[in-house]
Order: C-alpha cells, then structure tokens, then sequence
C-alpha cells in the first residue's frame, strides 16, 4: 500500500524518527505492534560519518527490525553522502534528511529547518547522497520556515526540484519551522500539494494521535502515507489500531489497564537492556508520561511513577496502578 523506493509497505504509515526517542526499544514495540518501518533517532552526519560511530551497539540496526530507516541532519552536502553510505554500510535500509526540525539549537548551525531557507544546498545534499547510496533516499520537510511568501516559494523549489530529482518521498509536517508545535497542523495544504504533484510520494505528518483522524485525513487528502511520532510515545497501540482501521475493521477498543502495564513492564525492560540503571529510570519517565495518558485516574498514576528513584521502586508503582503480577 505505500511504496518507498525499492521498499514495499504493507499498510501506509510508521513510526517517524523521533530524537532522543525513538531507540532499539521504542521501535521494537512499535514493530510488535503492527508498525512496517520504523526509524532510528536523528544523528548528526559529522558522527554517522566516521566509521567507528556507527559501528557503535547503539547505532547500529538489529536483525529483527528490517526495514529500518536513518535519519541525519547535517549542512555538507559531501559529509552527508559519507554519512548516508556508512549508514546504509552498517545495514539500515532507508535514508531521510532532514530539513525539518525546529529546535533552536539546530536552527542557529544552520541545519534541520533552518536550511528551508536554502534550496540550492537542499539539493546539493539530496544529490550527493543519492550518488552514494543504492538505498531509498527520503527527505523530511516543513512547509516552509515561516509563512512569508518567500519562504513559500522556497518550499515548492524544493518540492518542485526533488520530484524531478528523484527523491523516493517527502515527509511533510504540516506546520512551518516557525510554528514548531504550535497551532494545527495544516493538512488542507498537504492536500492542494498532492494534488499539484500527483506522481510525488508524500508523506504527510503534525497531530496524528488518534487511528480514526488519521485515516480521515490520509482519504480526505490524497496522501501516500503518514508517519506517526509523537502519537506513539508510549502509546504503540497506534499502530494495531490504524491497522484495524485500513482493514475496515473499525477501530478497536483502548487497552484495558492490566494490558497497559504489561505492556509499560515490556518496554522498560527493553530500556533497561540499552542503559544503565538509573539512567534508564530516567529516560523512561518521558515514556511513562505518554503510557499513563491511558489511565483513568492519570494524574495520580503518572505522579506515582514518575516518582520512581530505582528499578524496584518503578516496578512496585506499576504494580500499584496496575493489575499486574
């Protein structure tokens, strides 16, 4: 149903790379969960470049987790290519560049969004790479890096120049670098954009949480695809859910709550395989902020664990909160 280069997609959507989230662990529930593709947490191209980087545990991909996708984010088109080859060198089957992200510690080195503002380097990097590696190669977009008519224009140069280029799908976010997250993501403007360019795989994203919305939104404008990210931050139900919803099942129940922990316990000891001990404590509690959205006393729970100062304080929480054994 979506088709990524040489990749074929069972179902048209999965999980997005999500800095400082989405590791070994968060993409092994999402692909229990029903997720095709799942991708790795952005990396600097300076790092994924040199060889001994990526050959690091942490960076590189498992055996169980193909088709998996890199993200990197960088400014030289001839450090990105190396960085691409030696990703795609260490197994990941996916590349995507980012001219996304909106932190601003990314936008004042010029990477991530920032370089929306310049097309020509856009695809100078998008070329190099695509010489140097036999692998899908994606771009990630936002609509602009603000909403001048300018910035507009940048935008469709780019679109307009990567279709004609070959690039393999845009992930477009909904929103300007400007907006971050604020207000709504603007899927109307995804829909005349497909629409101008029938032939380009989009990938549309921005406010995708719920199984039902989200396949509206891909029917009622056109897109190929969606990626899900912060949708599925502690919560990979996402997934099995939207899988409900494109086979015409309809959509399925929330987890009950004996569910919900056994599945939080499953996660954190995935975490705790990658980190020491009290850093995957830490690291966790973002996830437990996700999971406990689905807890009908949320506030308490969520309190409760977040509170958690070791591994066995975590697990007596959760067996607190929920009917586990």
């Amino acid at each position: 149903m979506l088709k990524l280069g040489h990749i074929s997609l069972d179902v048209p959507f999965f999980q997005a790379s999500l800095s400082g989230y989405s590791d070994y662990a968060m993409r092994r529930m999402a692909l229990d969960f029903g997720a095709p593709l799942t991708f790795a947490g952005v990396i600097l191209a300076k790092s994924a470049a040199h060889p001994g980087v990526v050959e690091k545990p942490e960076f590189k991909p498992r055996d169980d987790e193909h088709p998996v996708g890199a993200q990197i984010l960088g400014t030289e088109p001839h450090i990105m290519a190396r960085a691409a080859k030696e990703l795609a060198r260490v197994g990941y089957d996916l590349i995507d560049l980012n001219f996304a992200c909106p932190a601003p510690k990314v936008l004042r080195r010029g990477r991530g969004g920032y370089l929306l503002k310049e097309p020509e380097k856009v695809m100078a990097i998008f070329r190099r790479v695509r010489e140097a590696v036999d692998c899908p190669v994606l771009m990630k977009l936002r609509i602009g890096f603000d909403k001048s008519e300018q910035s507009r224009e940048n935008f469709l140069e780019i679109v307009s120049e990567a279709s004609a280029a070959g690039v393999d799908a845009l992930i477009i976010h909904g929103r300007s670098v400007q907006q971050r997250f604020r207000d709504t993501s603007d899927w109307e403007f995804l829909a005349r954009l497909k629409n101008q360019f029938p032939k380009l795989t989009i990938i549309g994203g921005g406010d995708l949480f719920e199984a039902e919305i989200i396949a509206e939104r891909m029917n009622s404008t056109g897109v190929d695809g969606v990626v899900i990210a912060r949708g599925a931050v502690g919560n990979p139900w996402i997934f099995r859910h939207l899988r409900t919803v494109f086979d015409g099942r309809g959509p399925l129940e929330p987890p009950g709550i004996e569910e919900q922990g056994r599945v939080m316990l499953k996660h954190f000891e995935l975490v705790s395989e990658l980190y020491e001990a009290k850093k995957a404590i830490r690291y966790f509690r973002k996830f437990i902020v996700g999971y406990c959205k689905l807890h009908p006393e949320r506030k308490r729970a969520q309190q409760g664990l977040l509170t958690a100062n070791d591994r066995k304080e975590l697990l007596a929480a959760v067996k607190k909160w929920y009917p586990v054994s």
